[in-house]
């Protein structure tokens, strides 16, 4: 069953592009809403200033928590979606090429105002690639399971 959830999994991400990503300090939580790529493995990819919130929050607690929707059309259509928990943090210099061909495959535009991973790589920008990977993924979805709609998968 995994194995089919995993693909419905990457099947939903395919159509979706932006996610929130929650965060938190202390006892006050933080969510943000951001456009995301991922990788193979279900490893989530955005780009951020440093200085947000949600950014300086990773560096302090990179316990996150999220999910991912696409556009419904009203109350009572049928649901699909993903939550996730996991672990988040910017990207690595020596991960920082995978991520940012990922990132840049997904959203050539963003070539428009980060020339090349290098920019990030000399602190040239205040953007970073921050990668989340999740330790499970649940998947909404009452259109292919209208009897138990929640299916986990736990990486």
């Amino acid at each position: 069953m995994s194995a089919e959830i995993k693909k419905l999994v990457a099947d939903y991400l395919n159509k979706a592009r932006l996610m929130q990503v929650a965060t938190a300090n202390g006892n006050r939580p933080w969510v943000a809403t951001v456009w995301f790529a991922y990788d193979k493995d279900l490893n989530f990819y955005f780009i951020s200033r440093k200085t947000r919130r949600h950014s300086l929050e990773i560096k302090d607690n990179p316990s996150v928590a999220g999910a991912i929707v696409t556009h419904h059309r009203t109350l009572g259509d049928k649901v699909r979606g993903l939550q996730f928990e996991g672990k988040a943090s910017e990207v690595s210099l020596i991960n920082l090429p995978k991520a940012f061909s990922v990132f840049t495959k997904r959203f050539p535009k963003t070539k428009n105002y980060l020339k090349s991973v290098g920019d990030i790589a000399k602190n040239m920008t205040e953007q970073r690639l921050y990668k989340v990977k999740p330790s499970k993924i649940i998947l909404f979805d009452e259109v292919k399971f209208p009897n138990n709609p929640k299916q986990e998968l736990s990486l």
